[in-house]
């Protein structure tokens, strides 16, 4: 049986609850993970972790959360993604709303991508998928 979005949150929350030691009330849909829950690059493995053995799935190094895009010359120009990163991004982040980044794409705002809903989006598709 499909899990439906509401099982997915509940399951994020409490893995993300137990990551970074917040408290319940702060993970909401919209939160983003280091702006609002104070997450940092270290804890991204942790919450990996726990996604994987709360929902019994795999999630492969920079499935998630995408890591080698700010590297690259070719997608990132004066701080900004180029089309081509713009385009990289989706293609690895279906999980995420861009439709806001995508009017500025400046590299420092990318962490806010980085959201509660993005988490509970991707799992929805990797256990329903």
């Amino acid at each position: 049986m499909p899990m439906t979005e509401a099982d997915v949150f509940e399951k994020v929350k409490e893995a993300l609850v137990d990551a970074l030691a917040v408290d319940e009330d702060e993970v909401k849909p919209e939160a983003t993970l280091m702006g609002d829950l104070g997450a940092e690059s270290i804890d991204f493995l942790d919450i990996i972790f726990r996604l994987e053995k709360a929902f019994n799935i795999k999630i492969p190094r920079g499935e998630l959360f995408p890591d080698n895009i700010l590297n690259n010359p070719d997608l990132v120009k004066d701080g900004k993604l180029t089309s081509a990163g713009l385009a990289q991004l989706k293609e690895r982040m279906v999980h995420a709303d861009l439709s806001q980044f995508e009017k500025d794409p400046d590299i420092s705002k990318m962490s806010e991508l980085f959201k509660v809903q993005t988490i509970v989006n991707y799992v929805l598709g990797k256990v329903n998928g």
